[in-house]
């Protein structure tokens, strides 16, 4: 169960990136919901540039929807073996009917799949929430930025690849 007003994006200052590779970093960003998704981008392209990437290394895509990061995660996997990382970034909010419930379920399972078909970090920064409030609280208000966390997520998962391949 989740922790009640846990804020990771606080300790996200506390984490040293380090790798002795140069990485490259897709962030494939939803316009559905885009006052949210430009918040959830720039805390992740900030956190990143923060951590030491640079700006050439991170390369930003968009999508219609969040129903499209999969495949494009996918797409930018295949066609292009110089990223590393990619970072998936998306606003889901409950509606008048199921098709929230599809979306995501259909957003998450994608994109854990492209993950372990390609054996590649591919982070779910994709809010799933009830409410626009909800959303805003969790883009930059009282429960942080999550895409602050995805960043993080992202980095400490290509730490992971280096030391499970010995890079």
């Amino acid at each position: 169960m989740a922790e009640k007003q846990k804020n990771l994006s606080e300790n996200a200052a506390a984490f040293q990136f380090y790798t002795q590779r140069k990485v490259t970093i897709g962030i494939i960003v939803s316009e559905w919901n885009a006052s949210i998704t430009s918040a959830l981008l720039e805390g992740a392209k900030t956190t990143l540039l923060k951590q030491g990437i640079n700006a050439s290394q991170i390369k930003i895509y968009h999508v219609p929807g969040s129903f499209e990061l999969p495949s494009a995660a996918s797409m930018l996997l295949e066609a292009n073996d110089a990223i590393d990382a990619i970072i998936c970034l998306g606003c889901v909010i409950q509606g008048e009917t199921r098709h929230f419930e599809f979306i995501s379920h259909a957003v998450a399972s994608g994109i854990t799949q492209i993950s372990a078909n390609y054996n590649s970090p591919v982070i779910f920064g994709v809010l799933t929430c009830d409410t626009i409030k909800q959303a805003e609280e969790r883009s930059g208000g009282n429960h942080g930025n999550k895409g602050i966390e995805a960043a993080i997520s992202c980095l400490k998962m290509l730490m992971l690849q280096d030391k499970i391949y010995n890079r």
